[in-house]
């Protein structure tokens, strides 16, 4: 795992929180202090998973997030967010990643959810997917919204309930349990799902969800 953020001291936190609370299941290879070394430390540390915050002085995390998902063998990347700014959400989610998470969030829930990451189901925590849901319904515009609902409506009704599971935090293992079937039925939807919208990952697909729903 790469860390990305141009605090040393939040690097050296995230660092013992995330070595030390999974057990030695994460290991972070290296931190850097800026987006503009993002790249350049993805192609030699070749991490499955950047943690990325979002502030920086150089470069900023979204562009950098997207400089990091068009190299040929990208990693996945979660965006370390505040929500504070009206495009941030749409920014992260447009560049490709992987996952959202407030900075406020639990150790537990931050180890849980980059190995949610590190096995392609993607993390949206069920406090991050509330707060998106709040902020997008401040900011999200009339044509944008009639899009996301024309986009779900091509969907059956049980892709829509998986759909809009993922939207609220769900992972696969809980799809699962919620939808009595088993986790590979699950991913077989969510494939098809982010298909038939146009998506790559269910970040996207979560904010299909929610902008549908303003």
């Amino acid at each position: 795992m790469l860390l990305v953020d141009d605090d040393p001291m939040v690097c050296s936190g995230l660092r013992m929180i995330l070595q030390r609370g999974s057990q030695g299941r994460i290991e972070v290879v290296s931190s850097v202090a800026d987006g503009d070394e993002a790249v350049p430390a993805v192609e030699r540390h070749r991490p499955d998973v950047v943690l990325m915050d979002v502030r920086m002085q150089r470069l900023d995390g979204l562009t950098a997030t997207a400089r990091v998902r068009a190299l040929a063998r990208p990693p996945e990347v979660i965006v370390l967010t505040t929500f504070d700014s009206d495009d941030e959400p749409f920014r992260a989610a447009a560049a490709g990643a992987s996952g959202f998470l407030l900075k406020t969030e639990s150790p537990d829930d931050l180890v849980a959810h980059v190995l949610a990451v590190a096995a392609e189901e993607g993390a949206v925590s069920k406090r991050t997917a509330r707060q998106f849901m709040q902020h997008l319904h401040t900011v999200s515009s009339a044509p944008e919204c009639v899009e996301a609902r024309q986009a779900l409506a091509r969907l059956t009704d049980r892709e829509r309930d998986v759909a809009t599971l993922v939207s609220q935090g769900l992972s696969n293992v809980e799809l699962a349990q919620r939808l009595y079937v088993s986790e590979s039925t699950v991913k077989t939807q969510l494939s098809s799902i982010q298909t038939k919208l146009g998506v790559g990952n269910r970040i996207q697909v979560a904010v299909l969800v929610a902008l549908a729903s303003v």
